[in-house]
């Protein structure tokens, strides 16, 4: 039992799943805040739009039914929660490709410096190939 649990510290100390805890927790807010923004900015303009349409009370209603002795209750079809989740997804999917499109193009630009910092390191003389520049081209001027 004890070597469980120490396995277990060493798993929940360790940077990847403390890393992991923090991105679900964000990612949770994050997905709190654009439903927000989806609900209450974006999509009341659009329901107006289309005539004060509010799409989570878009649904369709299947009538009760005599089965017998019982009668079924009436159900309902709420497509409109559908239409909203996805509309929630297409946003928080939009905003994480453009952090991750942001991020890469970063990521580029750190790197084409970095290539340009060699490319001039390269190019530029050492103390030592200059002081041996130096020392040839005295030694072709005392020969001549």
């Amino acid at each position: 039992m004890g070597k469980f649990i120490n396995e277990f510290k060493e798993f929940a100390v360790k940077g990847n799943a403390v890393d992991m805890a923090v991105g679900v927790i964000i990612g949770g807010a994050f997905g709190k805040i654009i439903s927000s923004i989806v609900n209450d900015i974006i999509m009341p303009p659009i329901g107006w739009l289309i005539g004060g349409v509010n799409f989570r009370d878009l649904k369709v209603t299947l009538p009760s039914v005599d089965v017998g002795i019982e009668k079924l209750q009436p159900a309902t079809i709420n497509y409109g929660n559908f239409l909203q989740t996805t509309f929630d997804f297409i946003i928080i999917a939009l905003c994480v490709f453009m952090l991750i499109k942001g991020i890469n193009k970063m990521a580029r630009k750190k790197k084409e410096e970095e290539k340009k910092e060699e490319t001039v390191a390269a190019t530029t003389p050492t103390k030592e190939e200059l002081l041996l520049t130096e020392i040839r081209d005295l030694l072709k001027a005392n020969k001549a």
